[in-house]
C-alpha cells in the first residue's frame, strides 16, 4: 500500500507544481515511491498515512525542527496559547517580549520586526534596506526566497541564479523592467562583489553568512567595510544557519555585525515565524514605508519561538546537533572511502549534504529507494536534531553500510542501477511537473 503516493497523484491534478514547498515533491526524493504525506511526527520519526513508521535522516521539515517534531515544552506553551485564544482586535505582549529577547541575543540590533515565511522576511529586509539606503540596487549572494526582486537576477541571464538557488528556474511573471536591479556574486569572491558596487550603484549588499562552506582570506570583513564606507546597507540571511551553531545569528562566530539580519526556520521550532532585526538607523525606515500583515499579528509564532528559544538556551541545542552532525559527516567519509566512492561533503555540520563523482542522481536514488525499505527518511541531505542519538546513528550508519554495500559492485555501471529502480531517477533542479 501506498496512500501517499495515490493522494500525491491527486494532488498534481488540482495543486499547480504538487506541493506547497518545492524541496518537500516527492520527486526530489523517489518519484513514484516516496511516502509524500505524514499523518504524525515526533522526535525524529515520521509515519505515513499507511501508519509505517520512518526515522528521519534527511531534511527534518527543511530544517525548522531541530528540538525534534512535536516537542513537549514548546507544543505546551502553544496548546496554552490556542485555549486561551490566538487572536484578537488587540496585540499580543508575546511579539514584545520575544523582540526583547532577540535584542539581548543581538545586541548589536535596536528593532524587531516578525512576519512568518523566510521569503516574506527576505522582501521584508530588502524594503527596508533599499528604504534606508535611499538606492534600488541590490548585490547579493545566496538563496533569498521566491518573490520578484529576487528572481528577477534571471532576467539578466537566465542562469543567474543557478550556484544560488536551483538550475531551471524561468522568471516568468517577473516584470522585464527588474532588470539589472539585483547582481548575484560568488562567495569569498571579493574582487567580483568590489567589481559589482564600482560599476553600479548598490544600495544593499544581501548574503548568507554561510552555506556549503565558510569565509576565507577575511571575507566577511572585507564586506563589512565595503558596505560601512560606501553607505550600503548590509543584511546577513540567517533563515537557515542562524541558531545552528551559536545562540543566535552563524555572524556571532566570525565576529562581524551586519546592519539587518533575518531568522527563521529554526526560531519556532516548526512554528511559523520569522524575525527581521536590525539597527535603529536602518530599521527606522519602516515608518516611512508601508509594510503590514493581518498573520503577522498573531500569537501561536511569538508563543512557539519564546519557548523554543528557552529551551535552546538552557539546553545549548547548537552544541548538541553540530556534535551529531560532525559524527554523521565522519561516518559518510569512513563509508565512502570503505567503498573507494569519490565523494564531496558540504554545508555547516548540522546542515550536512554529500554528493558522488560519478552517476550522482543515479546512485542517491538508489540508496534513498533502498534505505526507504529498510525504514529511514534519508537522501544526501541531513539536518540534525537533538532527537538523533547515538542509538539512532548506529542503526542509520548499518543500514546505510548495507545499502552502498549492496550497490558499490555496480556504482559505475549507469544501466544496471536504473534496472535497480523502482521508479524514475530524482529530480535536482526545477521541473515542470507533467
Amino acid at each position: 500500500m501506498n496512500k501517499g503516493q495515490d493522494l500525491y497523484k491527486n494532488a498534481k491534478k488540482i495543486i499547480p507544481g504538487g506541493t506547497m514547498l518545492l524541496s518537500k515533491r516527492p520527486e526530489m526524493f523517489l518519484p513514484e515511491n516516496w511516502p509524500s504525506y505524514f499523518s504524525k511526527s515526533k522526535g525524529c520519526f515520521v509515519w505515513d498515512l499507511d501508519g509505517k513508521k520512518y526515522t528521519d535522516m534527511s531534511i527534518m521539515g527543511i530544517g525548522t525542527n531541530t528540538l525534534g517534531y512535536g516537542h513537549d515544552e514548546v507544543d505546551s506553551a502553544v496548546l496554552d496559547t490556542i485555549k486561551n485564544g490566538n487572536m484578537s482586535t488587540l496585540n499580543c505582549p508575546e511579539e514584545v517580549y520575544l523582540a526583547e529577547k532577540l535584542l539581548e541575543i543581538n545586541d548589536w540590533a535596536d528593532s524587531v520586526r516578525f512576519c512568518r515565511a523566510g521569503g516574506e522576511a527576505n522582501a521584508l529586509a530588502v524594503r527596508i534596506a533599499r528604504a534606508a539606503s535611499g538606492k534600488d540596487k541590490v548585490a547579493i549572494c545566496g538563496y533569498h526566497g521566491w518573490h520578484d526582486w529576487y528572481l528577477s537576477v534571471n532576467h539578466n541571464s537566465s542562469n543567474g541564479l543557478d550556484d544560488h538557488l536551483l538550475p531551471g528556474l524561468k522568471p516568468e511573471g517577473v516584470p522585464k523592467n527588474l532588470k539589472d536591479t539585483v547582481y548575484p556574486f560568488t562567495y569569498n569572491d571579493y574582487d567580483q562583489l568590489l567589481n559589482i558596487c564600482d560599476n553600479n550603484d548598490i544600495g544593499v549588499i544581501k548574503m548568507e553568512v554561510i552555506r556549503n562552506f565558510g569565509p576565507e582570506n577575511n571575507f566577511l570583513q572585507k564586506v563589512r567595510d565595503l558596505a560601512t564606507q560606501r553607505g550600503i546597507v548590509l543584511v546577513f540571511d540567517e533563515c537557515t544557519s542562524g541558531f545552528r551553531e551559536t545562540f543566535g545569528g552563524i555572524h556571532k562566530k566570525y565576529s562581524v555585525n551586519p546592519d539587518i539580519a533575518m531568522f527563521g526556520k529554526t526560531i519556532g521550532n516548526g512554528y511559523a515565524l520569522t524575525a527581521v532585526v536590525g539597527s535603529e538607523k536602518v530599521m527606522r525606515s519602516v515608518e516611512d514605508t508601508f509594510i503590514s500583515s493581518t498573520f503577522w499579528t498573531e500569537r501561536i509564532g511569538p508563543t512557539a519561538a519564546l519557548k523554543t528559544l528557552e529551551v535552546m538556551e538552557n539546553i545549548e541545542s547548537w552544541k548538541i546537533i553540530t556534535d551529531i552532525g560532525l559524527k554523521v559527516r565522519a561516518a559518510w567519509t569512513s563509508l565512502f572511502d570503505k567503498y573507494n566512492i569519490d565523494f564531496n561533503i558540504s554545508g555547516i555540520p548540522s546542515l550536512s549534504s554529500y554528493s558522488f563523482k560519478n552517476n550522482d542522481l543515479e546512485i542517491q536514488t538508489l540508496i534513498t529507494q533502498e534505505m526507504l525499505k529498510k525504514g529511514f527518511l534519508a537522501s544526501n541531505r541531513f539536518y540534525a536534531c537533538i532527537a538523533h542519538n547515538n542509538e539512532l546513528l548506529d542503526s542509520y550508519f548499518n543500514a546505510l553500510d548495507e545499502t552502498i554495500s549492496s550497490i558499490n559492485n555496480i556504482k559505475d555501471n549507469k544501466i544496471e542501477i536504473i534496472n535497480r529502480l523502482d521508479g524514475p531517477v530524482r529530480h535536482s533542479g526545477f521541473k515542470r511537473l507533467n
